[in-house]
């Protein structure tokens, strides 16, 4: 259903994420209208995916969800132009304030699947309407008319930009030219590899970040936090904070104690000069060991394999990792005693808002919030707890505030991938796999923890708990091979368990599958080695998918599967499947320095459906594949004590360029179904392939990750 928007200009509207009331109520407002391009609504646009033509030629769309690099934006506006016809330089992706109602949730790589059909829909329908437009004004037929390059033309080479029939466009209720958007066939937009519409911009320093705005009277502002996680203050002394110059405010939070100042320089001196007096965290018993004993002993028994069987069995470890965006958290908050207005970048806006509003004391209708781009997220952007310490701030301050978070204060008091502990049995027998067993536990966030902490009386809380949780399946967001119906392994079961801790935990790109189809991966290849197959022929015996066959076979023929390899090198392959898409990665690994490997080359191949914009796919499968490299080889945290013992990228050791491999490259297999899921997809495939093109090399079995932690 696409709506017309009462606007003087032409402004189409369609419902994404919602239910059927939003339609209702449309249709009663339009009286019985009879077609969807008919129905005339007034008011709000919220639950709404909005176009707009404007009348100086360009085409607006709000978007309803959040740009962190991901190139969603770009992706977006293909589909406009594909549709209208336009420009793509004509095409304005706008990030749309947080709503009231509807889906702003950008997660779980749905974005492009979700905007897919209603973006095209909307863009085809104003099509039409501004070809019926341009017939009216010179007496054509409707069907005699052609568009290109954001206008419309006539027969005899008239032109007439969608600009300037905007006005009368907006008055048609029903096109005479067909609304539907185009067949594959006729793309010419969609599925070409396309530069990003932002690029210039962002590497000129034109895209405006959360710490780029100069909102009036917002001043820099810092926080001195506990030495170990969920740590309290118990007094502080900040006299010889106050007596440096350019300090405006400092405010005692749960968290930690805030400084507000004329500029950043001048809050970081005055916060090192704080004298404070920390109770250690409820953590503070508990160090790496400790973790991994809990969680060894919530992992749920793997029970009795088939009689008759062979086993292969291994247990895996996986650390707690932070997700380390680029930009590290910044919010700016203005804070009033009837309203308050926020800007940061946001996955989950609209429950920031609700959040902040609860924080603050206030109604949710008086708290706007408007998102921004974010340098990047992996999933730490879902949360908001910087927002809503900015606007606790900024109310007990009494002034805007523009709160930074350190790239420190983010590793050791942001959002983490949990820890997981992995028991897996594979049970063969007569050359074939018939029982697969994946038992594993994870660290979960206790009740007790908060999104935020304000002043004086939230944050982390309670102590540290066992809970296992024997439901027979693990968790969704990471199947088992026969849950996504990747391999033929017979009777296939799962079971979890989790240890509570008052850690602030997040979802972190790949979810559970970045570290259950990793170990998953592993043990397939050590099953090939023990029926002395091929790891790539044995799955391909196994598989139950053509398209995942088809993308192991490309990674295989591309990268030259089985050529030989120097002592101390080796290649290593591995699979996924999720979000409607798949995926297939081959590696080739240096490891001569078993303590300093060096992946040397990646060649990936995915089908995920229609690819808008195949470079950008390329781009995110690229990026999986240094998360890979990172979190099997180099980049995990510790905890000691309680806190964490990394504070930045010196011993955080994300992969650097050194790291990178010295060729990468991207197949994109063809299709014409709508779109899959791709941002999170690659990362199993790569980490998988990492982990055994180590093993090949080394002649190892690795079980902790990341393995040179």
């Amino acid at each position: 259903m696409v709506y017309s928007l009462a606007a003087s200009t032409l402004t189409l509207a369609t419902p994404i994420g919602c239910g059927t009331s939003s339609s209702e109520g449309a249709e009663t407002a339009a009286e019985g209208a009879r077609r969807p391009t008919d129905v005339l609504v007034t008011g709000t646009d919220e639950e709404m995916l909005v176009l707009e033509v404007t009348a100086a030629n360009k085409v607006v769309v709000r978007l309803p969800r959040v740009e962190v690099g991901q190139g969603i934006t770009t992706a977006v506006a293909m589909m406009i132009a594909e549709e209208l016809d336009a420009r793509l330089a004509d095409v304005q992706i706008p990030l749309a304030d947080a709503r009231a109602k509807g889906n702003q949730y950008t997660g779980g790589s749905n974005s492009v699947s979700s905007l897919y059909g209603p973006a095209r829909r909307l863009a085809a329908t104003a099509r039409a309407k501004l070809v019926t437009a341009a017939a009216r004004r010179w007496h054509v037929p409707a069907c005699s008319l052609r568009t290109r390059d954001t206008m419309v033309v006539a027969p005899d080479g008239r032109t007439a930009t969608f600009g300037s029939l905007t006005a009368s466009a907006a008055r048609i209720r029903r096109p005479a030219v067909s609304s539907k958007p185009k067949p594959a066939s006729r793309h010419r937009v969609i599925g070409r590899p396309t530069a990003r519409i932002d690029a210039r911009d962002i590497v000129t320093g034109k895209a405006k970040y959360a710490g780029d705005l100069s909102v009036a009277g917002a001043k820099p502002t810092v926080v001195a936090r506990p030495p170990t996680i969920g740590g309290k203050v118990v007094s502080v002394d900040d006299r010889a904070a106050r007596a440096l110059p350019g300090v405006l405010a400092v405010v005692r939070i749960a968290g930690g104690v805030a400084v507000v100042a004329e500029s950043f320089h001048h809050a970081f001196k005055a916060r090192d000069a704080l004298r404070i007096t920390w109770a250690p965290g409820p953590l503070a018993p508990l160090s790496d060991a400790a973790i991994r004993a809990r969680l060894w002993a919530a992992v749920p028994p793997l029970g009795a394999p088939p009689r008759g069987s062979a086993q292969v069995v291994g247990e895996f470890e996986f650390a707690f990792v932070s997700h380390a965006p680029m930009e590290v958290l910044t919010a700016v908050a203005d804070v009033r005693a009837q309203r308050a207005e926020i800007w940061f970048s946001s996955q989950t806006p609209m429950e920031a808002r609700e959040s902040i509003a609860s924080a603050v004391g206030l109604p949710t209708s008086s708290v706007r919030v408007h998102v921004m781009r974010g340098g990047g997220s992996f999933g730490r952007r879902l949360n908001f707890d910087a927002a809503i310490e900015a606007a606790l701030i900024s109310k007990a301050a009494r002034r805007p505030v523009k709160l930074m978070w350190s790239r420190t204060d983010d590793i050791r008091h942001g959002r983490m991938r949990p820890a997981s502990q992995h028991g897996i049995r594979a049970s063969h027998a007569r050359g074939r796999v018939v029982a697969f067993t994946h038992a594993m536990a994870s660290v979960s966030e206790s009740s007790g923890s908060s999104e935020s902490s304000g002043p004086e009386g939230r944050g982390a809380q309670g102590g540290v708990t066992t809970a296992v949780a024997r439901s027979g399946r693990l968790p969704a967001a990471g199947p088992l091979p026969s849950d996504s119906g990747l391999y033929n392994f017979g009777r296939v079961f799962g079971d979890s368990g989790s240890v509570e801790l008052a850690m602030p935990l997040g979802a972190w790109r790949s979810v559970d599958s970045g570290t259950m189809r990793t170990a998953e991966e592993i043990v397939v290849d050590e099953v090939a080695r023990s029926l002395g197959k091929d790891p790539v022929a044995f799955r391909c015996t196994t598989l139950r998918s053509k398209a995942v066959k088809a993308v192991l076979d490309k990674v295989a023929t591309a990268g030259g599967w089985g050529r030989t390899m120097p002592a101390g090198r080796a290649q290593g392959v591995a699979i996924h499947e999720e979000y409607g898409s798949c995926v297939a990665c081959l590696v080739e690994i240096d490891a001569t320095d078993p303590k300093n490997p060096r992946v040397t080359k990646v060649v990936m191949a995915a089908d995920v459906g229609t690819a808008v914009n195949p470079r950008g796919l390329e781009a995110q499968l690229m990026g999986t594949a240094i998360d890979g490299i990172s979190t099997v080889l180099r980049a995990g945290l510790h905890i000691d004590r309680g806190a964490v013992r990394e504070g930045s990228f010196t011993d955080f050791r994300y992969a650097r360029q050194r790291h990178a491999p010295l060729h990468f490259e991207a197949h994109i297999m063809p299709s014409r179904r709508e779109p899959g899921g791709a941002g999170e997809l690659g990362v199993p495939a790569a980490a998988g392939a990492v982990a055994n093109a180590y093993a090949r090399a080394t002649g190892t079995r690795p079980r902790r990750f990341p393995i040179n932690v």
